[in-house]
């Protein structure tokens, strides 16, 4: 067992009426979308047209670059409209649930060797769920990572307990772990709050428990990275949250890909909050529904640090955040508009909250002032490769939101990418 539980992080407090226990029935919204995560637009082809008839887990898009990497149906529903940009690159595609019919069953047969293994999770859906680093989006189909993160901890503000997820779900778990165990010849690492294993002690040896502390960001899958197996441009790291790998021993199990999961509605224009278990992709109006105060909401995916305003919930998140929508402001002098809005990038001042909100796990502020200047080469060797928009959010919220890191950080792997497929 490796122990990273040392007193390091923050916790940043958000209103937020309290959540009541967990709604007994799966809350499934009338609405779905199916998007790519904000800031990609993967080609894709279509498998259904406007208009069809799909059971859950139909696919309904492939990659253009891979076709065995499917998006599949959340839900029974008609395909109400597809939205592709120039070149086919997947924009949205809204489905209207339509009750009936039984979802998509996959052979499992092949399942016992490592490509039906991958072939199986990419043609069920389950594959866009997998996060990579460096630079974030889906592994390739052939990638063989040099180590999986698996995330049973959330220090996010606001979110719900992983553990809970697993609830019940313990067999599952173990057989989902095996079954990754199988795609890299690295470690399983299995991020958790300190206690007993969740996981059979006879997958130990590959399968490793991480104790990790309770303040943010020690439950971010970039900084467990970074501490334990730092991600390089030929030395891919995956990450997945620890229900989808439950999903996916269920999968194995059934043949079903299950497609709810454990979703927290908070936030402080909120009347009550909700713990539920909800699809990806679900209506985020749908499911702060009846719970909203009255007036004008700021609906995001996300946590208040690292969310973003949206229709529907993103594939990768578990948190729906409901604020009031603030009004415009008045307009500073133009004095002090000119000096904050000033090309020049503003000091770093090196203090123990900025510290704190990397974990104590990299040099923070030389790390700022070199996503700042733009200084490519030295913020790899700080760690950049392992760390995504999400884990430097709670940076930026320290430093006032003034620094832009996310920008910063996304503008820096963009060119590093480029740079290195060149």
């Amino acid at each position: 067992m490796i122990d990273l539980s040392f007193r390091s992080g923050l916790a940043p407090r958000f209103a937020s009426p309290p959540s009541g226990p967990l709604e007994c029935d799966d809350f499934v919204t009338e609405e779905a979308g199916l998007r790519a995560m904000p800031g990609q637009a993967p080609r894709v082809a279509m498998e259904v047209e406007q208009g069809a008839l799909v059971a859950q887990g139909t696919p309904i898009a492939r990659l253009r670059s891979a076709p065995e990497i499917c998006f599949v149906a959340q839900m029974p529903a008609r395909v109400a409209r597809i939205d592709l940009l120039q070149g086919h690159r997947l924009s949205e595609i809204v489905l209207f649930r339509e009750p009936g019919g039984d979802p998509v069953r996959h052979d499992t047969s092949g399942a016992d060797t490592e490509a039906g293994l991958r072939l199986l999770m990419q043609n069920a859906g389950l594959w866009p769920w997998l996060g990579r680093r460096p630079f974030g989006g889906m592994p390739a189909p052939d990638e063989r990572p040099a180590a999986i993160i698996v995330m049973a901890t959330d220090t996010a503000p606001l979110a719900p307990d992983p553990r809970q997820a697993l609830t019940g779900r313990e067999e599952a778990f173990g057989r989902g772990l095996h079954a990754l165990a199988g795609l890299t010849d690295g470690p399983v690492l299995v991020c958790q709050q300190p206690g007993p294993p969740l996981f059979d002690a006879a997958l130990a040896g590959r399968v490793r428990t991480v104790d990790c502390g309770p303040r943010h960001p020690q439950g971010s899958a970039g900084l467990r990275a970074h501490a334990l197996c730092p991600a390089g441009l030929d030395r891919p790291v995956w990450d997945i949250h620890a229900e989808d790998v439950a999903h996916l021993g269920d999968l194995l199990a059934t043949g079903i890909l299950p497609m709810t999961r454990l979703v927290r509605v908070g936030g402080e224009a909120l009347r009550e909050g909700r713990l539920l278990r909800a699809q990806p992709g679900a209506d985020l109006r749908g499911l702060a529904h009846r719970i909203a105060q009255p007036g004008a909401h700021l609906l995001l995916s996300g946590s208040p640090l690292d969310g973003h305003e949206a229709h529907w919930l993103a594939p990768r998140h578990r948190q729906v955040t409901v604020l009031p929508r603030r009004a415009a402001g008045a307009q500073p002098h133009w004095l002090i508009a000119a000096l904050t809005r000033s090309g020049t990038p503003k000091p770093v001042i090196p203090n123990a909250a900025l510290d704190q909100a990397f974990g104590n796990t990299l040099p923070a502020a030389a790390f700022v002032r070199a996503l700042g200047s733009g200084d490519d080469e030295t913020a790899m060797k700080m760690g950049l490769l392992s760390l995504l928009e999400e884990d430097v959010a709670l940076a930026d919220y320290v430093l006032g939101g003034d620094a832009h890191l996310p920008g910063l950080l996304r503008a820096m792997l963009d060119r590093i990418r480029t740079e290195f497929a060149a």
